[in-house]
């Protein structure tokens, strides 16, 4: 059975900073690419960033220079470093595995003075 959680998120004052985890079960980690995706009340899904099984990074342009994507496939464990936050960061975050599309059950983060 595969199993993505997510832990991390919380409230934030603009600014500040939050690291979020996905620790991946039930998968073939170190061949896997892993993704954080986010979704603002009334929005669509989004894209936020990817690292690959070779570990190359992309970043959606709303986020780069402040957010940074790693794995530790020694832990099975994918982190979004999420600095600088902007009001607009506010969402649940989510962690997907591929291929196989998993996903893990979100993680919200609030971004508010």
């Amino acid at each position: 059975q595969v199993r993505l959680v997510e832990s991390g998120g919380g409230l934030v004052q603009p600014g500040g900073s939050l690291r979020l985890s996905c620790v991946a079960s039930g998968i073939s980690f170190s061949w896997s690419n892993m993704g954080w995706y986010r979704q603002a009340p009334g929005k669509q899904r989004e894209w936020v960033a990817t690292i690959t099984s070779r570990g190359v990074t992309n970043y959606a342009d709303s986020v780069k220079g402040r957010f940074t994507i790693s794995r530790d496939n020694t832990k099975n464990t994918v982190y979004l470093q999420m600095n600088s936050l902007k009001f607009e960061d506010t969402a649940v975050y989510y962690c997907q595995a591929s291929p196989g599309e998993y996903w893990g059950q979100g993680s919200q983060v609030t971004v508010s003075s």
